[in-house]
């Protein structure tokens, strides 16, 4: 079998793409041949190599909040990465295209439906962006996270299956990984990430309130590459004892590790957090961004609804040291936290999907 993912603008469209080539794999064996098709613009060439998987470098653009000229030169790009993804899968030559959506998506979905190759899209948000929004018009079949999807989605075609998540979020024990970062079993300890590129925003709100939360816990904090220094600065700044409580890290590989044995995360609401924050069954902070169409608020919305986070309005970031410590200072809410973010997991989400593209590329 011959697969192609596309996808792009973020690692919560990324991710998603490996765990179902991960559950193919499992079942197709060495037989299952995959590449990727999309933009290397935002980091995701990276991410596809690092998972030993070929890259295709296909262009695109985003087309929202842009002027007259800047729509235009977007338009011109994804006019010219269509006719390459055409070149290009044509000469791959797959049984079913997989996307998950993300400007990067776009021209490599156009150009399934107009090789008539089967397409598999898959929503990882609760609401979709303007590529899924185009691309549930081309596709044979739709994948989707949650149930509240569905009043944007064709359900006809559509199926939920949850989000698929790396399988280490599913296979550490808490224990252990607490263990090995060295937390003591009455430590408690906090994660911030605050996205695949780091946020800004959130990275200066930490830092406003590291004393307040070095005093009450461990604070793993992963800033992007930009944020860093700043981020190392102010480590050097602080007394030695909170100092030696404070990991800041431009990225770190073992997120599913940190977050299984932290007690509280702090993130944005990207699509990634609706399938990480049940698996690590993590009680989260949730920041959502105000770009991309508002998306991730409506992501914050439902896991919040759910029991499993409480949301935190950019806005009000001043407030995130005492929105971390309140949590901390309620082991029952934390453990309800918990209880309904371990309810939301679905640890098959990345096998449901697979056996949705196997259909498809029988077809």
């Amino acid at each position: 079998m011959r697969l192609a993912l596309t996808g792009g603008g973020t690692g919560g469209h990324i991710f998603p793409a490996l765990a179902v080539m991960q559950a193919l794999r499992a079942t197709e064996g060495e037989s299952l041949e995959v590449r990727f098709f999309g933009p290397d613009n935002r980091g995701e060439r990276r991410l596809v190599e690092a998972a030993a998987l070929p890259f295709e470098r296909v262009p695109s653009a985003g087309m929202r909040g842009r002027g007259p000229l800047a729509l235009l030169q977007s338009a011109w790009r994804l006019l010219s990465g269509t006719a390459i993804a055409i070149r290009k899968l044509r000469r791959f030559r797959p049984d079913a295209v997989f996307s998950t959506g993300g400007y990067g998506s776009f021209p490599a979905s156009v150009a399934a439906r107009l090789l008539r190759c089967p397409l598999v899209v898959y929503l990882p948000d609760v609401s979709p962006g303007w590529a899924v929004r185009a691309e549930k018009l081309l596709a044979t079949k739709m994948t989707t996270t949650t149930e509240a999807a569905l009043e944007h989605l064709p359900r006809k075609k559509t199926v939920v299956t949850g989000y698929p998540v790396r399988e280490a979020f599913f296979s550490l024990d808490r224990a252990s990984v607490r263990e090995s970062l060295g937390i003591a079993p009455d430590q408690l300890a906090v994660v911030v990430a605050g996205a695949s590129q780091g946020a800004r925003a959130i990275n200066g709100a930490v830092a406003a309130a590291l004393p307040e939360l070095l005093a009450k816990a461990t604070v793993y904090h992963i800033t992007g590459e930009a944020g860093f220094e700043a981020a190392s600065a102010k480590k050097s700044e602080l007394p030695t004892a909170l100092g030696s409580r404070y990991h800041p890290a431009a990225f770190r590989d073992d997120l599913p590790a940190l977050m299984v044995a932290c007690d509280v995360g702090v993130f944005r609401a990207g699509a990634s957090v609706l399938g990480e924050v049940p698996a690590a069954r993590l009680p989260a902070v949730l920041v959502p961004g105000t770009f991309a169409g508002g998306h991730q608020r409506d992501n914050a919305r439902w896991l919040a609804e759910n029991g499993a986070a409480t949301v935190l309005e950019e806005s009000a970031l001043a407030g995130l040291g005492a929105a971390v410590t309140g949590l901390l200072a309620d082991p029952a809410r934390l453990e309800s936290m918990r209880a309904s973010a371990a309810a939301l997991a679905r640890p098959d989400a990345a096998s449901a999907i697979a056996a949705v593209v196997k259909e498809v590329a029988k077809q």
